[in-house]
């Protein structure tokens, strides 16, 4: 049993998601209201200064968990599974389940663009298409030739995540191999999983006011008036990710895990808040493994594979963007793809999404190789790069919240959700914001202080 420093136990008081909604719509407010009175010095130094400063802050402190959290997750899961064989049929589970996923959702999205028909008497004048540059989109040979780095740390130094995934699951699978001989070495790694869980507890303790900066300053600086002119696109998009939200992946949820899916709702609802504040997949998988491990009871040994492995490929709210913003520029530019040409724009998305980061943005890099491949202007991107950061940050929150349901349905397929964590609504909140210390902490400080008054 886990025992708090403070030996009196938890006070009651609000939850850090409360705090994190709280930080969220309050940044909402503010932001809107500083946009609508344009102060120079608040648009310089409180938004420009302040909250630009505390919001990169926080999401540096994210982005700084993510490299060491996945490797030492990974290596205690995959060593955790104990049987290649097991591995292997996450893998391919998980795999398949991410690209389905994201084919569907960019199917549904074109649908649904093609029934709306956002774009059509879309007036150009005043619209400024420079300064927009494609991308060649790579062959799938390069796609899968660059899983394997060239060199492993700067593969750790640059965060390249497929690349990180694939050399840690190899280190896994030779600790594995040498079997007993790995066991100090599992031991250390255990641990660091531990210290890395414990530091994401303390960064996380952070989030209300990190939020609250990323949402005022988002906020502050877009307004609203940017929505008016591209207000049908908006629209469309927007449906559409909520549709693939609420619909798709929970009757996806239902029916391969028989779980409840309004519970799942409330249980990533915080990993969710930080998607759409960072707009960043890989910044939140330390958010996203906390929740889907304490939250939800998916055992580490899924959940340490999954979840980063769906932060790099999985990109079903990106995919629906570049479903809807190809048919809103079609219909923009008069041009007709066609069935073959909307073919090409799934296929396209699909293979794109395996070989890019989950970082902030690059969604329009993944959208000018889409475009490029089905003849369309490159230089209609800047028609939608007003609203892109908000559409980004809602987008993100349908990305993570795809890698959450696929990882439970891969755990729940291979019996590795704990059911009563999942069915109890306060699972994984009851130390929340505390500095727990569990027995086996407990137990190596004793052998750390015994050996200190030894020496």
């Amino acid at each position: 049993m886990a025992t708090s420093v403070a030996q009196e136990g938890p006070k009651p008081g609000m939850s850090l998601t409360t705090k994190i909604v709280i930080g969220m719509v309050a940044g909402l407010v503010v932001g809107i209201l500083f946009n609508a009175l344009k102060i120079p010095f608040i648009d310089q130094h409180i938004v420009g200064g302040l909250f630009a400063m505390i919001g990169k802050m926080f999401v540096n402190a994210l982005k700084m968990l993510v490299v060491p959290l996945v490797i030492f997750s990974l290596i205690c899961g995959v060593t955790g599974i104990g049987d290649i064989r097991l591995l292997g049929r996450v893998g391919g589970k998980s795999f398949v389940l991410y690209l389905s996923t994201t084919a569907i959702a960019i199917s549904v999205a074109i649908l649904l663009a093609l029934i709306v028909g956002p774009g059509k008497g879309f007036e150009m004048e005043g619209v400024n298409v420079t300064g927009v540059s494609g991308k060649e989109a790579p062959s799938v040979w390069d796609v899968f030739a660059g899983i394997v780095p060239t060199n492993p740390i700067a593969a750790f130094a640059n965060g390249e995540m497929l690349q990180i995934i694939f050399y840690v699951i190899l280190v896994g699978i030779a600790a594995l191999m040498l079997g007993d001989k790995s066991h100090g070495f599992v031991e250390a790694c255990e641990y660091m999983n531990e210290l890395m869980m414990k530091v994401v507890e303390i960064v996380m303790a952070f989030a209300p006011y990190g939020v609250f900066c990323l949402i005022a300053k988002t906020f502050a600086e877009q307004g609203i008036e940017l929505f008016i002119p591209v207000l049908a696109y908006v629209f469309t998009l927007v449906s559409a990710l909520l549709l693939h939200l609420f619909v798709t992946l929970m009757v996806m949820l239902k029916v391969f895990t028989g779980l409840d899916p309004i519970m799942f709702l409330r249980k990533i609802r915080p990993a969710q808040i930080f998607a759409f504040s960072t707009a960043s997949s890989n910044a939140t998988i330390p958010v996203t493994f906390r929740c889907v491990t304490q939250r939800m009871g998916v055992d580490n040994s899924v959940a340490s594979f999954t979840v980063p492995f769906g932060a790099t490929i999985n990109m079903d709210g990106t995919a629906i963007m570049q479903g809807v913003a190809t048919v809103f520029l079609a219909n923009v530019y008069g041009i007709e793809l066609g069935l073959v040409g909307y073919v090409t724009v799934i296929g396209m998305a699909v293979l794109a999404s395996i070989g890019t980061a989950g970082v902030p943005g690059v969604g329009l890099v993944m959208l000018t190789m889409v475009l490029g491949q089905v003849g369309l202007p490159i230089e209609g991107i800047a028609l939608i790069l007003g609203v892109d950061r908000l559409m980004d940050m809602i987008r993100t929150v349908v990305n993570i919240s795809g890698d959450a349901v696929v990882t439970t349905i891969v755990a729940k397929t291979e019996g590795q959700v704990d059911l009563a964590v999942y069915q109890d609504p306060e699972a994984g909140t009851q130390h929340e914001g505390e500095l727990d210390i569990d027995e086996g902490a407990e137990e190596r400080l004793a052998k750390i202080v015994h050996h200190e008054k030894a020496d």
